[in-house]
């Protein structure tokens, strides 16, 4: 069939509506992932120029931010500041990129949603939650950074960055219940 939707009903409807969720959510951290990455470049250009050039005002060294990039091209950039040194956070952020990469281009695709069976939607579930894993810890790095900029005097919250991988996951996949772990060991155990 052509069409995404059709007459016929799925088969899973309120799994499919659970992964939608999710998909939904998780699209919205990437893109929020997406954004921090450009406003820490663009910081990073400013005081680059203001300390290349300090009689520059700060118009002047707005029109002459390079434009943003695709995420690939930010994070090259990112790695080449003082604050993208640290290889662990590369790591990181290109684990978070090729999360985001999955999350943007097949967070949602499950195939034709009237023939899509439970165990399929939730093996895709399951790796869409793994892309979500990673896109938290790069988002929990790009994060620290966000706040170093913005409240250059304050501690950062090691409480909050502890806690942000659960809390992304609780809030991505939450009304999952316990689905998604009983799912996974299961996977495991086919697997052995």
């Amino acid at each position: 069939m052509g069409w995404s939707l059709g007459y016929l009903k799925p088969r899973e409807p309120r799994l499919l509506d659970a992964l939608f969720l999710s998909a939904g959510r998780a699209l919205h951290l990437a893109n929020s992932f997406e954004s921090k990455c450009q406003y820490v470049l663009r910081m990073a250009h400013l005081a680059g120029a203001a300390q290349a050039d300090p009689v520059l005002d700060l118009q002047e060294m707005i029109a002459n931010l390079p434009p943003d990039k695709m995420l690939g091209g930010t994070l090259r950039d990112l790695s080449n500041t003082t604050l993208g040194s640290r290889a662990s956070d590369i790591g990181l952020l290109d684990g978070a990129r090729k999360g985001r990469n999955f999350i943007a281009h097949e967070g949602a695709s499950v195939g034709a949603i009237s023939h899509v069976r439970q165990d399929a939607i939730l093996k895709h579930s399951i790796r869409l939650r793994s892309a979500v894993a990673d896109l938290a810890a790069g988002d929990n790095v790009v994060s620290r950074w966000v706040f170093h900029i913005e409240e250059p005097d304050d501690y950062l919250p090691r409480d909050l960055i502890d806690a942000y991988p659960a809390m992304v996951d609780r809030w991505v996949f939450g009304h999952f219940g316990n689905l998604l772990d009983a799912e996974d060991v299961s996977s495991d155990v086919e697997a052995e």
